[in-house]
């Protein structure tokens, strides 16, 4: 595992592999791999992210490999961070790689070990904290399950409010949802009526990505209410799987990048 700040590199457009599994961990494709489970919210702290996305060649209205969401302003775009932070690395070794968990070929993301050490812990959130204070951001729309865990922290401290994210019938009320594809039909990710307004600026932040699909379900999802997504942040980046290529001409900002 490499531990960098990148904010702008761009991977080369390539055939997409014969399907993608989003879930914390390095995916080797394989046809008895494909699967579709959910968890609740409680499934935010297990060892394990049991929600495997997967992306078929085409299946939806908008391109697979890219993310049908509105450019970024130029000047909307944050700088990159040119110097090396000296706590990125300490991140990076807090996060645990479990081999072939839970299943074979899998090098698993276990983020379990950094919320032990405080330090790091604390270390995580105070990089984002630094990143987006003074920004103008009044949203931090946190996607379920692990955004949930640094979500919260993050908008505390830059005075903005927590959207959570949740999958389909997770929350009570009236709400609004947006589909994405999965290997063999859709998914939808869901937040609640008026919990956003036209015109605010928001950050979407999940603890990992992978091929990128949820992250932009959820900018579609904030977009069509009128909110604009200044940037989109994780802790870790799978690189194989060109979550950042499917983002398209939208921010991401990350700690820790990992071989997908």
């Amino acid at each position: 595992m490499k531990a960098v700040f990148d904010l702008t590199s761009s991977l080369p457009l390539s055939p997409s592999p014969s399907h993608y599994c989003r879930t914390t961990a390095i995916f080797t494709p394989s046809r008895d791999l494909i699967a579709s489970t959910s968890t609740a919210l409680g499934g935010a702290f297990s060892s394990c992210r049991t929600h495997l996305t997967h992306f078929p060649h085409h299946t939806s209205s908008f391109s697979p490999l890219r993310c049908n969401v509105r450019k970024t302003v130029p000047d909307q775009v944050m700088a990159p961070t040119d110097k090396q932070d000296p706590r990125i690395p300490k991140i990076s070794k807090a996060i645990r790689v479990i081999p072939d968990f839970p299943k074979p070929g899998i090098l698993f993301q276990d983020i379990t070990t950094l919320l032990l050490d405080t330090k790091a812990f604390k270390d995580t959130i105070d990089l984002f904290v630094e990143r987006y204070r003074g920004k103008d951001i009044s949203v931090v729309a946190g996607i379920e399950a692990r955004g949930f865990i640094f979500g919260p922290p993050i908008a505390l401290a830059i005075g903005a409010k927590f959207v959570p994210m949740r999958k389909p019938k997770k929350l009570p009320g009236e709400v609004i949802s947006e589909e994405y594809s999965l290997e063999y039909g859709t998914d939808k990710i869901e937040m609640h009526v008026g919990a956003v307004e036209a015109g605010e600026r928001a950050l979407v932040i999940d603890d990992l990505i992978a091929t990128g699909g949820t992250l932009c379900a959820a900018i579609r999802l904030l977009e069509r209410v009128g909110v604009e997504v200044v940037e989109c942040a994780c802790v870790i980046e799978l690189d194989g799987l060109k979550g950042r290529e499917r983002l398209g001409d939208k921010p991401l900002f990350v700690l820790v990048n990992a071989e997908g």
